[in-house]
């Protein structure tokens, strides 16, 4: 298995419908830190399921997803001002 990096994934989705969906599919992987952000921690064979699972549901000319890998040094950099915090990596992975 590969090693778990960490990401951060944005949408942007034009019906209510298939945000509801893309929202309970990131929610499966990641951690919520703003409305249609989440943070994550995937191997390679995670993020292939989980665009897998998200192009199935998405309207590629009315909606959106961006995937931002964020390096450990990048990572250790991240502010956060007001409420919230950084995700932090797992502590055990059930396989």
């Amino acid at each position: 298995m590969s090693e778990r990096l960490f990401y951060l994934l944005a949408y942007d989705i034009a019906d209510p419908k298939r945000l509801a969906k893309v929202a309970k599919i990131m929610e499966s992987v990641g951690e919520r830190v703003q409305e249609s952000v989440f943070e994550a921690y995937l191997n390679d064979e995670e993020l292939a399921k989980l665009l897998k699972r998200v192009e199935r549901v998405l309207v590629l000319e009315e909606d959106s997803l961006r995937i931002y890998l964020i390096c450990a040094a990048c990572r250790a950099k991240i502010r956060c001002i007001g409420v919230g915090k950084v995700t932090s990596p797992p502590k055990a992975v059930i396989l």
